[in-house]
């Protein structure tokens, strides 16, 4: 097996991480460096999909203020955030993006060299910056990209799975063991600071907006580890997603879109979003998805439509050239078609609980972006509030650890030698054929763990994942990237599955077809492993 040493070790390569990457190699001593790993290839990413834009409260927007979009954010996210996390995340925002300019990152502006500002669903007024139009996580990854790929002291490390964490007897993460996807090999990386900035959970859902790499890794690997879970019943459905199932995920028809007008009608052409909430198409994101989801069982659809026909057509082509093409791939020319839409698993607001710094429960790990839960989002993300919160907190995670000793370790104890001993040893068994009970996990997420749900949904998928997990059988080493997948997404399934079960309200993005009521008081859920804890409902 190998061995190397880095003073800090950023997991995933999104727009969280490489940030963080980059302002820690800006401020912080590293004697042995920083090195950025990525299971996939690099800049390959959740970020990278994100389309509509990145909130930020700037000081030259004279109609907006922190306040206005503190009360945005508590409004959507039913209650459930952290006050003081949206506060600080909200007043931070304005020097965060006017340092993102200083690595590259461009926003769209107009003749007079002034940002843009957009509105989505549920934002009171024009604050959210874009860039390329309809590319905005596209590319500030691009930039932050660069800006890694040209640093001498951050290594880049592709095709590397994170498989666990070492965490020794006094539980304090001290690095972490990597799965090379290509040569089969297992790498010991020793590191005080160990930074998981790994996504989402969107594959674990039949339709997702979420690439192939969001299974969840991080989350796994740090509830395996001890770390405490936060709020992992709430799955964001985005409303409207290109009604296509013709790739590992489906096309994201951005919220800006509606923001700029476009309604959702039936097939004829008659909206019908005015039954469900007087803000219509610019109600929160879980409001406008059960109101799709309702217009679709009720009348036994597979998708209804966005009718974007009402914008100008030059302002169409200009504000959304990506999804303009995407949809005239499908045919669909957006300035007079109807765009078939439906609802897909779009965003995880649960994670790993942190601190604004990214500390977690376990001394030396940190966690930011998607794979952690500030309480910024609560029970229901404000759009474009996702890339704000990577990059606010990949610049505080730097800020904490720039005055910290960050000498790789030089001693392990048993704890850790057993950990890289298991996968030292060498394996006599068979390759498990993982696409079958991924597909069956995926519908179990969907029917039973999806926009809807009871004790009764809930209750049949912790029996059904279960038997997976007994078909599935792996505990810790795996054969293939694939297998070390859905060992994770099996964890990271059970952990929502449970968690929705135990809130018994519906609030944001849970909705409980047999609890609709919502408590008065606001109370977090929490998860700590323990022997038991996934297998029985209690």
């Amino acid at each position: 097996m190998k061995y190397s040493r880095y003073s800090t070790i950023v997991i995933g390569s999104g727009i969280a991480g490489l940030y963080a990457a980059l302002k820690l190699e800006q401020q912080a001593n590293l004697p042995d460096g920083i090195m950025v790993l990525t299971k996939s290839t690099f800049g390959e990413s959740n970020s990278k999909y994100a389309q509509g834009g990145m909130v930020a409260v700037l000081k030259e927007n004279k109609c907006d203020s922190t306040e206005s979009h503190i009360t945005d954010t508590i409004k959507a996210g039913a209650g459930l955030n952290d006050f003081n996390a949206v506060k600080f995340i909200s007043e931070n925002s304005d020097k965060v993006v006017k340092d993102l300019l200083n690595f590259g990152v461009e926003f769209d502006r107009d003749e007079n060299n002034n940002f843009c500002f957009t509105r989505e669903a549920a934002h009171s007024v024009r604050r959210i910056l874009h860039s390329g139009g309809d590319a905005t996580g596209r590319m500030i990854e691009l930039a932050l990209c660069k800006s890694v790929q040209s640093n001498t002291n951050i290594d880049i490390y592709e095709n590397g799975l994170a498989v666990e964490l070492l965490v020794n007897a006094n539980s304090e993460c001290k690095g972490v063991l990597v799965y090379n996807c290509i040569t089969g090999e297992y790498e010991t990386i020793y590191s005080p600071a160990v930074i998981l900035a790994t996504g989402g959970i969107g594959q674990l859902y039949k339709y997702t907006t979420n690439p192939e790499g969001a299974t969840g890794d991080g989350l796994a690997i740090a509830y395996n580890a001890g770390a405490v879970m936060q709020d992992m019943e709430f799955v964001q459905f985005h409303p409207t997603a290109l009604a296509f199932d013709d790739d590992v995920n489906r096309f994201l028809i951005s919220e800006a879109v509606r923001g700029e007008g476009a309604k959702l009608v039936d097939a004829d052409g008659i909206e019908f979003m005015q039954k469900y909430d007087e803000r219509k198409e610019l109600a929160p994101r879980d409001i406008v998805t059960r109101g799709i989801f309702h217009e679709m069982k009720e009348k036994h659809l597979d998708n209804v439509y966005l009718n974007a026909s009402c914008i100008d057509k030059k302002t169409l082509a200009e504000r959304f050239p990506t999804i303009s093409k995407k949809c005239l791939e499908k045919g669909i020319d957006i300035s007079r078609d109807f765009i078939p839409v439906a609802p897909a698993a779009h965003y995880f607001m649960g994670g790993i609980k942190t601190d604004i710094q990214g500390e977690t429960s376990i001394k030396g790990l940190f966690a930011i972006g998607e794979v952690s839960s500030t309480g910024l989002h609560g029970a229901n993300r404000l759009a474009s509030n996702s890339l704000l919160e990577c990059v606010v907190c990949a610049y505080e995670v730097s800020e904490f650890l720039k005055d910290k000793n960050l000498s790789s370790p030089k001693q392990i104890d048993s704890e850790i030698k057993s950990i890289i001993d298991k996968y030292s040893e060498d394996t006599d068994f068979e390759p498990i054929d993982t696409e079958d009970i991924k597909t069956e996990l995926k519908e179990i997420m969907w029917k039973l763990v999806g926009i809807v749900r009871s004790e009764k949904s809930l209750t049949i998928a912790v029996e059904k994942l279960n038997e997976l997990q007994e078909k599935f059988s792996r505990k810790d080493k795996c054969l293939n990237k694939s297998e070390y997948e859905l060992k994770n997404m099996l964890t990271v399934a059970k952990l929502i599955a449970v968690s929705a079960l135990r809130r018994k309200e519906s609030r944001g993005a849970h909705y409980r077809l047999d609890y609709l009521n919502t408590y008065e008081d606001c109370v977090h859920s929490l998860l700590n492993k323990k022997e038991g804890e996934l297998d029985f409902v209690k």
